[in-house]
């Protein structure tokens, strides 16, 4: 079913980056700052999490630069967020646009987490200008960076779809999202390591798929870390099952949207 839409979709690829780079400009349409936004949130955060977590509470980062190790979560933490908080509301938002002309409904869900990567690519800048303070140097592990950023946006589209169908006919999604969101990140090795967690719960943090792509994101960046394989495997497996639960009720849902929205 996947390789058949992505097949019905491929004619349709132009309209996938144009809603994209639609929605870059509006994001950033009358605002002084413009991108520098999407380097001011996850460092503004990080410097909060460094004097709560990393002074006060002493939270163990693995030997590593507390700022350093709550920034690399970060980024990609925030972009997730910005993703799934776009993309969830993309059917509502685009009603019109759906009443009045057919194209792959999916490219809407898809357009605001695409276009959330020029925000991710921002923010790297900065993480590797952090690399360079806290002289950890750049090794071959980091051409692994791209593969982990293509399963987040998989794994971002695949729970977009699911919330952006709910949301057409229960507006609660958007109530119930920010809460949600919150609660995911400490769910997540954001502000601290696997290794902290107990090792009996550990497999139950092994489901959330960030788990798998922030660990390993982490081990391509610090060198001297084991890359727990593993970990990546649940993730990249977890990750594929909601994708195909997640084109599987849009695609049954897909046919009530004119009606409903």
């Amino acid at each position: 079913m996947l390789l058949r839409w992505c097949k019905n979709a491929w004619p349709y690829r132009e309209l996938f980056f144009f809603l994209a780079w639609r929605d870059v400009k509006i994001r950033y349409r009358q605002t002084v700052l413009g991108a520098s936004w999407a380097v001011l949130q996850p460092l503004v955060t990080m410097l909060v999490f460094t004097v709560l977590f990393g002074r006060m509470a002493k939270v163990p980062s693995d030997g590593i630069p507390y700022p350093l190790f709550s920034y690399s979560a970060l980024l990609l933490w925030t972009y997730f967020s910005v993703a799934l908080s776009g993309g969830s509301g993309a059917l509502v938002g685009n009603a019109e646009l759906i009443r009045k002309v057919y194209f792959p409904r999916e490219a809407l869900p898809a357009a605001p987490i695409l276009a959330a990567l020029v925000d991710l690519s921002v923010g790297m800048i900065l993480l590797f200008g952090m690399m360079v303070y806290y002289h950890v140097p750049f090794t071959w592990h980091l051409l692994f960076l791209p593969l982990l950023v293509v399963e987040l946006v998989v794994f971002a589209i695949a729970v977009s779809l699911v919330l952006a169908s709910i949301n057409v006919k229960y507006r609660d999604v958007k109530h119930a999202l920010p809460f949600v969101i919150q609660l995911w990140m400490f769910l997540s090795p954001v502000i601290y390591p696997t290794t902290m967690v107990p090792e009996r719960y550990r497999f139950l943090l092994a489901l959330n798929p960030l788990t798998g792509i922030i660990e390993t994101w982490r081990a391509c960046i610090f060198s001297g870390r084991i890359m727990n394989w593993s970990l990546l495997e649940i993730s990249i497996g977890v990750t594929a099952l909601f994708l195909f639960l997640g084109a599987s009720y849009f695609k049954s849902t897909e046919r009530k949207f004119a009606d409903i929205i």
